[in-house]
């Protein structure tokens, strides 16, 4: 480790915890609930600082609209700060002289439009003027005056650790915490780290952001760099995050510039989709036929993209979709098939895990019912915040055509806000706490209930469920909330230990038999909340360093190993660079339950961003990992 070289950070005041995903209400009260709208307008997004004196471009497309039936819902998920685009005008292309072998006469009226470009050389380099081009520096969609990091954050670190900490991420976090604090890192704007190149960075970025389940985050990255800036990474990139926010006509602007970049089978299909929209629909139909002669993608594919392509030009044509010889699913296969207004069989949905619900619980061309279905996993997994969950019930609540089951749950939740008795409001927040079918579920419908549970008012009637309560309301990190509730925690309760993990400050340490009496009534398996708890608060700080090691050998926990990542993250801490220290925390927190977690992981990842100024985070970590471990 002394070979790595990690350059120091300047010492950083960084906004809220909660900055990306958790936009503080001006009431606990959500809007819909006292007085529902038919359909609550998602909020507008913030204008965006100019990252260069030269103006904007490349403008986000619109997906094809939806076919069929399905109700259309209004988009709820939290606007990601300064994600407005920005147009420009097209250039007309400097005109090049041919190759010296040129194609016949035959071959060229064969051609399409951009493949005659390419073959006569005029295919352009970019589609935005010079003036309108923007800068390599500085990529992302949050700025630091809005909670992102500061843009050097990782500009001076060694390019192999960070491509190492991004690339070598599958995506999926135990905490939802801390998939929070990782989509903050990658969707700041940051400066590209030495010697690699900024269009690559935004790649690694998007590719991960996409492995998350954050397409819409991935596509606004993706979206910061102008066209003809793209690398094959970032072409590749850019294809994924398109294809997991179903939006195919997205990809165009690269495919018009990039030409031939790529060779595959999904490349030459949205190719020919392209050509659709631009209005060729005679032609693109008939590349679709001969792709569909020729086998280059499964039958179910392409006829999915005639449909997407049909919905637009002339060449309307209908195309019959028959799942009875598909025999699984794929992100492209979905995503054209909710793009067109199709719902596959669920047979076929079952083996896609936790990856389809996170597309659906975000698109807004899916029914309301499905979205807020996916929802309750992708809120606990940290996709949704607790305001876009409420905003989507809003919507349940205000539909007429929703089904009788969530008609009941968004009632629910409106009395879990307003009912007249209190204890009719924690009714109505259990039965939807208990409504979740799984850990994930269960925690999901926290963190819809988050600011209802803040409402509560403090009652010894209500202290056997303390513990739930204060869970709830710190998946929305409403810490001084939760604090009025330290009367009814008895000491090592576990309503006590999510209090003195989750407080913002302590005059004196946490007591080494208050640790103990928790021990002893810890029934969860192999004592793992027990050996969090003591992680959370070693790592805090909230413990001698003497109660520490006498507890640690008391519940056999080693906190005190040392790995390759255990180093890196703590040398990081040490030189003071955030940025470093999320991108490894969110390696350390890689897996699909908290049993993934081990409490030496969990002391290093809270000791570290303690360290660098991102306590807010630390304490919601570690309070998360006791409520849910």
């Amino acid at each position: 480790m002394s070979r790595l070289r990690l350059a120091l950070g300047t010492a950083l005041a960084l906004t809220s915890v909660w900055a990306i995903a958790q936009d503080t209400p001006e009431s606990l009260l959500p809007p819909g609930f006292d007085r529902p709208a038919s359909r609550p307008q998602p909020k507008a997004a913030p204008p965006r600082p100019a990252p260069s004196p030269a103006a904007a471009a490349a403008a986000p497309s619109t997906a094809a609209p939806a076919a069929g039936g399905a109700s259309v819902s209004t988009p709820v998920v939290q606007a990601i700060p300064g994600g407005a685009s920005r147009t420009s005008t097209v250039a007309a292309p400097a005109v090049t002289p041919a190759g010296p072998k040129l194609p016949s006469l035959e071959e060229l009226e064969r051609l399409a439009p951009d493949d005659l470009a390419e073959a006569l050389g005029l295919q352009p380099k970019t589609d935005i003027p010079a003036a309108a081009r923007r800068s390599m520096k500085m990529i992302g969609v949050l700025d630091s005056a809005e909670g992102g990091f500061p843009a050097g954050a990782i500009a001076g670190q060694n390019s192999s650790l960070v491509r190492a900490a991004i690339a070598g991420n599958k995506g999926r976090l135990v905490s939802r915490w801390g998939h929070i604090l990782l989509r903050r890192a990658l969707a700041s704007r940051l400066d590209a780290p030495s010697g690699m190149n900024p269009a690559d960075f935004a790649a690694l970025r998007a590719a991960l952001l996409v492995r998350m389940g954050e397409g819409e985050v991935a596509r606004a990255v993706v979206q910061d760099v102008d066209t003809g800036n793209f690398t094959p990474q970032l072409t590749s990139a850019a294809l994924d995050a398109y294809v997991a926010t179903a939006d195919f006509t997205g990809i165009c602007p690269a495919v018009g510039i990039q030409g031939n970049a790529r060779k595959d089978a999904q490349w030459e299909i949205a190719t020919s989709i392209c050509l659709s929209f631009r209005g060729d629909g005679n032609l693109a139909m008939s590349q679709l036929d001969r792709a569909l002669s020729r086998g280059t993608m499964p039958k179910i594919d392409v006829l999915l993209a005639q449909k997407y392509a049909g919905a637009a030009g002339k060449a309307r044509r209908a195309v019959k979709i028959e799942w009875d010889d598909v025999k699984d699913m794929t992100p492209w296969r979905y995503a054209l098939a909710i793009a067109v207004g199709i719902q596959p069989p669920d047979n076929l949905m079952g083996s896609g895990g936790t990856r389809y619900d996170l597309m659906t619980a975000t698109a807004p061309m899916v029914g309301l019912s499905r979205r807020a279905a996916a929802a309750d996993r992708a809120a606990g997994l940290g996709v949704l915040s607790g305001t876009a969950m409420v905003d989507l019930y809003s919507q349940l609540y205000a539909d007429n055509d929703t089904p009788k089951d969530w008609n009941a749950r968004a009632d629910q939740l409106r009395s879990a806000y307003v009912a007249a008795e209190p204890g009719a409001r924690l009714t109505a927040m259990k039965s939807l706490w208990d409504g979740g079918k799984g850990e994930v579920q269960r925690y999901s419908r926290q963190v819809l209930t988050a600011y209802a549970a803040a409402r509560l008012p403090v009652s010894d009637a209500y202290g056997d469920q303390a513990d739930q309560l204060i869970a709830s309301m710190l998946t929305a990190g409403l810490e001084q909330n939760a604090l009025r509730w330290a009367s009814l925690a008895d000491t090592g309760s576990p309503a006590w230990a999510l209090l003195a993990l989750s407080a913002p400050a302590r005059n004196s340490p946490v007591e080494k038999g208050a640790v103990e009496t928790f021990a002893g009534d810890d029934d969860s398996t192999d004592g793992r909340k027990s050996a969090f708890l003591l992680a959370g608060l070693a790592g805090l700080g909230r413990l001698t360093p003497d109660d520490a090691r006498d507890l640690a050998q008391d519940m056999e926990v080693d906190l005190v190993r040392q790995t390759r990542w255990t180093r890196m993250i703590s040398k990081a801490a040490e030189v003071d660079n955030p940025g470093l220290v999320a991108l490894l925390a969110g390696v350390g927190m890689q897996g699909d339950s908290w049993s993934k977690m081990t409490p030496l992981h969990l002391y290093h990842i809270v000791s570290a961003l303690r360290q660098v100024g991102l306590d807010g985070e630390a304490r919601m970590i570690a309070a998360e990992a006791v409520a849910r471990g």
